[in-house]
């Protein structure tokens, strides 16, 4: 197999599994936090894209922008986020984390990363760290093509 399926396999290997609902359920109930499984992931997005807007935040997730309206309307019910007017644009609004929403994402962090040092706990701290470098020296290079999609 070339090396770029084989990598190929992998990113969508590694996607497959940080994207399965049912860890997202597992990885919740054990930090205690009651939210649909659904919103988790945009709320995690936001996290690591302050400022997104909805248009964004869809094209990130792989979802449907009426989608994600509907369900960014859910979670500033909730009190986790709130909508606010860009100011570059005044016809789109900014998605911003609340303060409960950063506690709530604080909250799985803890679990989460207890379950991935348990996952890598048999890696020396070298190979985590070349680990990470790599996948961030592959994450800064710019998108020219889609590696996600055949």
């Amino acid at each position: 197999m070339h090396w770029t399926d084989r990598l190929h396999r992998a990113l969508i290997g590694i996607s497959d599994r940080v994207n399965r609902l049912d860890l997202d359920a597992r990885l919740l109930a054990s930090s205690g936090v009651q939210l649909d499984r659904a919103l988790f992931p945009l709320l995690s997005r936001l996290a690591l894209n302050p400022d997104f807007n909805v248009a964004e935040l869809a094209n990130l997730v792989g979802r449907d922008h009426s989608t994600v309206s509907r369900q960014i309307v859910r979670l500033e019910q909730l009190g986790l986020l709130t909508r606010r007017s860009d100011p570059s644009d005044q016809r789109s609004r900014q998605l911003t984390l609340t303060v409960a929403g950063r506690n709530l994402l604080a909250q799985v962090a803890a679990v989460r990363r207890r379950k991935m040092e348990e996952h890598f706990a048999d890696w020396n701290e070298a190979d985590r760290d070349r680990l990470i470098e790599l996948m961030n020296a592959m994450l800064d290079r710019e998108p020219e093509l889609s590696i996600n999609r055949d």
